[in-house]
């Protein structure tokens, strides 16, 4: 049986500056849990972008089946109706990522690193990392501090 592994303190980047109060800390988690449910948010945006990216590529073969089983003016509705077609006014699914991440997401992250650098040294996670310090047994290898 192999020797248990030695604990380690935290790395600084996740012990909380002196005088952060508890309550600043809670704050700042809650500001971070806003922002990954923003990162979620974002990749369900890529997600739509993509998924409508390949519905519009592969109507490309709905149109020729449609005109090979003798349908060509149904093809030519779904050619001239829904292929290249608009999500909404004037924008397709790129353009719909690329407003989201300038007018809202990059915002936001902006926001947030520049509050945990005001009052926490920009040090991230810190509610997670003494929820996990607390949490964890001491002198068990696959609990330790840090990797």
């Amino acid at each position: 049986m192999s020797e248990p592994t030695k604990d380690r303190k935290a790395p600084d980047e996740h012990v909380r500056p002196d005088g952060v109060s508890d309550a600043t800390v809670e704050a700042l988690g809650s500001l971070s849990e806003a922002l990954e449910t923003v990162e979620r948010a974002r990749g369900h945006l890529y997600a739509f972008h993509q998924l409508t990216g390949g519905a519009d590529l592969a109507l490309d073969k709905a149109v020729t089946q449609l005109r090979a089983a003798g349908h060509p003016q149904q093809a030519e509705v779904v050619e001239r109706e829904i292929m290249g077609r608009n999500v909404i006014p004037g924008c397709w699914t790129f353009q719909v990522v690329e407003a989201y991440n300038a007018t809202y997401y990059q915002p936001f992250v902006d926001v947030e690193t520049q509050i945990r650098q005001e009052l926490a040294a920009g040090r991230r996670h810190l509610y997670e990392a003494e929820l996990k310090e607390a949490r964890r047994t001491r002198n068990h290898p696959d609990h330790t501090a840090r990797p």
